[in-house]
């Protein structure tokens, strides 16, 4: 039972290492991997304590080999519409801005940390999802900054990948 947390500024590559890991890691054990943007409430609520609350039972269900559900945030209708029920797995893979934080660190995670230059970071998120975005962006990129700051995320990563 391996437990992965990828995380680091939106832009950086967690979605896409995270779906690395998940083909190269499929080939002999079970994966599942939860987005974190699957799980924020909203961009002004997003990295709050709900979300450690959520990342928690998470961490507890899947360490204690639980089938647990999550609920999905719609970005289109600003709520949570949604469900997903995540059996037993042999690896789970957190990957997402907050992905890495104490609660998940302290379940023995392996935490990777991608790093990028916050310009390039908000380039690829607009060019991925939209320019109409780019004040919820430029916004998230203070929010973001500010969590990592006190949960000292990178800090405590065991693996940075720098691009």
């Amino acid at each position: 039972m391996t437990l992965i947390a990828i995380d680091g500024p939106a832009g950086a590559g967690k979605t896409t290492l995270a779906a690395k890991f998940e083909r190269d890691l499929s080939v002999d054990n079970s994966v599942s991997v939860i987005h974190m943007d699957d799980l924020y409430a909203g961009w002004e609520n997003a990295l709050d304590e709900q979300l450690t609350q959520k990342l928690e039972e998470i961490v507890i269900a899947f360490t204690s080999h639980s089938t647990f559900t999550i609920s999905i945030f719609n970005w289109s209708s600003n709520s949570f519409d949604s469900f997903r029920t995540i059996e037993p797995t042999d690896i789970l893979i957190i990957e997402g801005v907050g992905a890495g934080q104490k609660v998940v660190r302290d379940s023995g995670a392996t935490v990777y940390w991608l790093d990028i230059d916050p310009s390039i970071g908000l380039e690829r998120v607009l060019a991925r999802d939209g320019r109409d975005i780019e004040l919820h962006m430029r916004q998230w990129q203070i929010d973001q900054a500010r969590f990592f700051e006190s949960d000292l995320t990178r800090n405590h990563a065991d693996h940075i990948i720098t691009s």
